[in-house]
Order: structure tokens, then C-alpha cells, then sequence
């Protein structure tokens, strides 16, 4: 019996464009991803059969059979490459589910590193990042890591040179957010008015480029924020809490429910999230610090 461990970085979206919804059904996106120190680990085992089970925080909102994306992951791998066996899938969450921060691409990405090692098949990083864009468009980026900006669905990357470390509190909500709904009230809040082409923010680069905080936490912005806020009013409050207690940014990462808070450093970060549980705006908080590298395996047995 041989296993692989693998752990992958969940992700925040500094800026997030969005294009007009085109015919075939997608929306043109320019963002620039961090990834950040919160992980989800995941440990493929040798089976004859195609099987997940999930620890940890809200895993009874994961589904085990075959929608879960790991899985799909890990069927997608196999029938690439010609594998008949099956795999069971261990995953340990650390990224809120549905929580705009990519728990499921991380664990989507997870698989595909793990299976490509528990199997043998030798694929090089790039045709990994092939399957990983068929999976979903947070997928590319969990493999990637670091800092990078996507264009297309979000899967077609470029990285980004970041200076420094930066230092982040997500407040968190029980109940999760779906992406599609966010999309659908984005398309009834913006419709025709959005481009048909987005951009990234040349400030928000610059600041990266020059390791600054204060004028990275000025830049940050998400066009898909007016929509998670019509379906989440109560988000709100949340996002002012975190500007009182001296944010340098504050956003709804992806599309939410999760607001990331950009701090001066890690005592001012653990000060913001207090500040949320004390006012109540939040159901936990989470401290962490991007970038991170993308999906690596951690242990062969």
C-alpha cells in the first residue's frame, strides 16, 4: 500500500474584473490571485475503488460521492493517462467551504499532484495545469501558487513579481455563499454595462512590485462585491468593522462570503480579527500571511 500527502494554499483574490457574461456561458475575468497560509491537506492512497472522506472544519458540507472535485480530479488524471485502478482520497479541510478562498481547486489540485505521484505517470507541471483549467478556473492557480494574475476564466496565468510578505484576517460566515448564484445577481446588478474585455489595475501591480502595503490595501477591488452584498447585506457591517479597526484594505474575496482585511503585520491582523468576533459581525476569523507556493507533495509512503 503506497500513499501520497499533498498540501495546496487557499487563495484571495487582491482584484477581481469581470467581464459581460459571453454566450457560452462564462464571464471574461482579469484577477490577480494570492495564495495564503491556509492549506487543505490531502492524502491519496491506493484502492480499487474511487472513494473521498473529509475532516475538519464544516467537512459535512463537502460532498463524498462523485461531484466532489477531488474526485473528479483524480478520474480526470486516470483516464489522461490510461489508468485503470481506483484511488481513495483523504482530505483534512483548512479553507472555509463555498467561502470564495478555492478549498475545493486547492483540493482539485491536490489530487492531481498526488495521483500523478501515487501512480507513476510523470506529468510535467504544465500538463497538470492542462487538467487542472478542464476542473474549474481556481484550479490552474492552486498548482501555481505565489502570486499570478489570470486572465480568460481565471486558468490562463501569469505570475507576478511581489515583493515582502503580506498579512491578512479573513472573517468568516457559517453559511457559505454559491459562486453561480453570485454570478447570476452580477449579471442582474451590472448586465450589459460590464466590459467586454476587463483589465488588471496597473496600481495594484505597482504596489506589488514595490513591496508596499498601504497602497496594495488602497488597490484592492472586486467587481463581483456589489453582488455578494445584495445576497449578503449583512456583509456590510462586516467590511466596516475591519476599516474602523485600521485595515489597510478591505474585500470580499472571490465571491464571498468571506472579507479579507489586509493588516500592517501579524499583531495588527490578530487585533482586526478581534475586532470582528467582539462586534459579531463574523462566525470565526482565520490569521494568515501570502504569498505561499501552490500545491507540493509532503510526504511518499
Amino acid at each position: 500500500m503506497r500513499s501520497v500527502r499533498v498540501r495546496a494554499p487557499g487563495k484571495v483574490n487582491l482584484s477581481l474584473a469581470v467581464g459581460r457574461r459571453q454566450p457560452d456561458g462564462y464571464h471574461p475575468l482579469a484577477t490577480v490571485f494570492q495564495a495564503v497560509s491556509v492549506h487543505e491537506e490531502l492524502v491519496a492512497t491506493a484502492a480499487d475503488d474511487w472513494t473521498v472522506e473529509v475532516s475538519g472544519p464544516q467537512a459535512e458540507l463537502v460532498p463524498l460521492d462523485d461531484t466532489n472535485l477531488a474526485l473528479r480530479a483524480a478520474r480526470v488524471l486516470a483516464e489522461a493517462v490510461g489508468v485503470p485502478g481506483g484511488v481513495h482520497l483523504r482530505i483534512v479541510k483548512g479553507v472555509p467551504v463555498a467561502g470564495g478562498m478555492a478549498g475545493g481547486s486547492a483540493d482539485a489540485a491536490s489530487a492531481l499532484l498526488a495521483c500523478d505521484a501515487l501512480w507513476g505517470t510523470g506529468l510535467a507541471r504544465g500538463e497538470l495545469a492542462e487538467l487542472a483549467a478542464m476542473l474549474g478556473s481556481d484550479v490552474p492557480f492552486a498548482l501555481h501558487g505565489q502570486t499570478a494574475v489570470g486572465r480568460g476564466r481565471g486558468h490562463l496565468l501569469s505570475p507576478v513579481l511581489a515583493r515582502g510578505q503580506y498579512h491578512w484576517t479573513f472573517g468568516l460566515q457559517d453559511t457559505g455563499l454559491s459562486t453561480a448564484r453570485v454570478y447570476g445577481m452580477f449579471d442582474e446588478v451590472v448586465g450589459q454595462g460590464a466590459d467586454d474585455e476587463p483589465d488588471v489595475d496597473a496600481a495594484l501591480l505597482r504596489a506589488l512590485r514595490a513591496g508596499d502595503a498601504a497602497a496594495l490595501g488602497a488597490a484592492l477591488s472586486n467587481d463581483l462585491q456589489p453582488a455578494t452584498l445584495e445576497l449578503a447585506p449583512e456583509l456590510v457591517e462586516t467590511l466596516a468593522v475591519a476599516e474602523d479597526a485600521g485595515a489597510l484594505g478591505v474585500v470580499v474575496s472571490g465571491s464571498g462570503p468571506t472579507v479579507a482585511a489586509l493588516a500592517m503585520d501579524r499583531q495588527h491582523a490578530h487585533a482586526i480579527g478581534r475586532a470582528m468576533l467582539d462586534a459579531g459581525v463574523v462566525d470565526g476569523v482565520l490569521q494568515a500571511s501570502g504569498p505561499v507556493p501552490g500545491a507540493r507533495i509532503i510526504t511518499e509512503a
